[in-house]
């Protein structure tokens, strides 16, 4: 047992100065999606850059088992409860971090943490800051508990949480939250009369953004490790110096010194800890005067060199573009390795959908966009570590004989059940087909397209822009097409495109009849450009956007149908009501995966936001992990069209994503 004397006078008393990273856990709870308040995107990109800090080893090193991530917990017990078990396990240190919108009960100026369906003046909807203190407090037997709490009082959207200065004294009540638990700290993102802000939805908010650029930068002029006080003065200052019409000025308390502690490798000061270090020649008799020459000579060699040989080992090291995404989504690996190669002389490029045929080993079938229709099979290698090689192509053909027309423009397909046919959904007609995988032949007649869906003059389809999507539900009982863009009549809604998706109804390789269609809102300016069924009523959208100068951007969303209304019998969906809209939720953006260090990603574009970013088109969903690190996880494999140009790239993703 040491006793620590703290610079203001307390004592602590404990096993080690250290926080250890091995025998403490960590809750990250977020909040982004509300109904009845604003969102706040900005929370989504918190908890991914606070845990990717927490767990990087040249920072904390926290094991990644040891952190319980929590997005939009849909009741307390989904807050709360977290935390008891976090408790439970915590030998050292107990950290909980909060972010979304805080709310004051007007009557009693208690602080209460939102829920997804939280809304203002009924605090029946939201979580008490006392139950959180007690769930922190009252379980386990950690030395110590850390409260983070980024929240201010009210409910504005993204560029301000609140404008409002409500004179109330939240504060108080936030930094006092564990002020009855010795060895407690507590860090908060503003005082009692000040908000905190989000000033970018496509990126932290401004206290954890400026927490976690500490976190990785390290503090120039600071010790080798850093403890939380220090820590927050820096995030303090950082803050500081941000724009002076964002006021915000962060609070800490500190009990019994624990905001003393050495808690993170200051990466400003300190060398990685992967670069190799030169042991010290033995020190032998009768030379120990030698060697201590020797031994200074090497260490003002090593202080000459060091830092180029530093930077040397990370350029033939750089850190791997893997994890995170987002709370639902980790990068596992990608492959170039299909860029730009040929199989009997025909090149493997303008790919634009994927269809799995199987899980153990991996492999698909890709479809070709261009001239002749063409599919490719494709052995993927694991999902963890890709080595994706095709075969011979399918050619595809009418079932009559010849070739299919020119201009033929497949960019959807579905492999059913059996492994022998696949349905193909082309911009040409718009039209649905299906063929048989091993002779390339049309089967049957296309499948009917609703007149409103098909190109003018019968309908409302933007030429080109036709079927983008198929998938269909794992018993094979519905089908669903999705339209790129909006019909003629239908059009945007403050950006965003009202977009259609039709049903059908049928059986694996039988004949499938228009069923019902669906209408969702895309992100801001997105296309559709592939479905995946998750069940019977759940489904994965891929969209994707291209701006010259700007690169792509290219996002992955849930759409649940349920409760949603069948618009076929609406002509246009233009100015209709909300609730028509299936509900949608974004599962992750691919420009927010890590790309690992320089070079580690090849970029032939240099406007993308992130080397990751391409012509993303196709997207294909793997079966639920039984076990392993990502048990109830599933794979989604994405990939990219090059368009038969240098200057793109055929690039393979497999990404691990949990879906509710």
């Amino acid at each position: 047992m040491t006793v620590v004397e703290q610079p203001d006078g307390q004592r602590l008393e404990g096993p080690s100065r250290r926080i250890d990273p091995n025998r403490s856990t960590c809750v990250l709870i977020g909040v982004d999606r509300y109904t009845h308040l604003d969102s706040l995107r900005g929370v989504a990109h918190n908890l991914v850059g606070l845990r990717a800090a927490l767990t990087d080893k040249e920072i904390w090193g926290i094991p990644d088992d040891r952190v319980t991530t929590v997005s939009n917990p849909g009741a307390p017990s989904e807050l709360v409860g977290p935390i008891r078990e976090a408790a439970k396990r915590a030998e050292d240190t107990l950290i909980v971090y909060y972010a979304g919108h805080g709310l004051l009960d007007r009557h009693d100026q208690k602080l209460h943490l939102t829920l997804p369906d939280s809304a203002e003046d009924q605090p029946d909807t939201c979580v008490r800051a006392a139950d959180v203190r007690r769930a922190i407090r009252d379980h386990g037997s950690a030395l110590r508990r850390v409260l983070i709490l980024d929240c201010c009082f009210s409910g504005q959207v993204l560029t301000e949480m609140s404008t409002a200065d409500r004179g109330v004294r939240g504060g108080k009540v936030a930094v006092g939250t564990l002020r009855d638990v010795e060895g407690s700290y507590v860090m908060t993102s503003g005082p009692r009369n000040r908000p905190s802000h989000a000033p970018d939805p496509k990126s932290c908010t401004a206290f954890t953004g400026a927490l976690v650029d500490i976190m990785r930068q390290g503090v120039p002029d600071g010790a080798g490790m850093l403890g939380l006080h220090v820590l927050f003065e820096a995030v303090k200052a950082r803050i500081a110096g941000m724009r002076p019409e964002l006021p915000q000025e962060p609070q800490d308390e500190d009990r019994n010194g624990v905001g003393g502690l050495e808690f993170i490798r200051n990466v400003a000061v300190l060398p990685p800890l992967a670069v190799p270090t030169v042991p010290p020649p033995p020190v032998r008799g009768g030379r120990t005067a030698l060697w201590s020459l020797l031994a200074g000579a090497t260490g003002l060699a090593l202080g000459l060199v060091l830092p180029p040989a530093v930077d040397r080992w990370q350029e033939l090291h750089p850190a791997e573009a893997t994890g995170a995404c987002s709370p639902k989504a980790v990068l596992l690996d990608h492959s170039d390795a299909l860029n730009k190669q040929e199989v009997n002389n025909e090149p493997v490029e303008g790919i634009s959908a994927l269809g799995l045929l199987s899980a153990d080993p991996p492999a698909a079938l890709a479809l070709a966009d261009n001239s002749p229709g063409r599919v490719f099979p494709l052995e993927l290698g694991s999902p963890y570590s890709l080595e994706p090689s095709a075969g011979t192509a399918y050619t595809l053909r009418p079932a009559e004989g010849g070739k299919l027309p020119d201009w033929y423009d497949g960019e959807a397909l579905v492999v059913e059940k059996g492994g022998r046919t696949m349905l193909i959904g082309s911009e040409t007609g718009p039209a649905i087909r299906r063929f048989d995988i091993a002779s390339g032949r049309q089967l049957g007649e296309a499948i009917a397209v609703p007149k409103e869906l098909q190109y003018p003059p019968a309908g409302g389809a933007l030429v080109g822009r036709g079927i983008e999507s198929l998938t269909v539900s794992p018993d094979g009982r519905y089908l669903y097409a999705g339209w790129e863009a909006p019909l003629a009549q239908d059009g945007d809604s403050r950006g965003r495109h009202i977009l259609r998706i039709q049903r059908y109804r049928g059986t694996h390789g039988g004949a499938y009849t228009p069923d019902r269609q669906y209408a969702y809102l895309s992100a801001d300016g997105m296309y559709l450009v592939e479905l995946a069924a998750v069940d019977g009523g759940r489904l994965l959208a891929l969209e994707r956007q291209f701006t010259s100068n700007l690169g792509n951007a290219i996002q992955v969303a849930e759409i649940s149908l349920t409760n949603a209304r069948d618009v076929t019998d609406e002509k246009a969906l233009y100015n209709l009501p909300a609730d028509i809209f299936a509900k949608t939720e974004l599962v992750f953006d691919l420009a927010q995966c890590p790309a690992g260090g320089p070079g580690e990603v090849a970029s032939l574009q240099s406007r993308q936001l992130n080397p990751l970013l391409d012509n993303v088109e196709g997207m294909a969903l793997g079966g639920t992990w039984t076990d392993g690190r990502y048990k109830g996880w599933r794979p989604l494999y994405l990939v990219s069209d090059d368009n038969g140009s240098e200057g793109q790239i055929t690039r393979l993703y497999s990404v691990a994503v949990r879906l509710s």
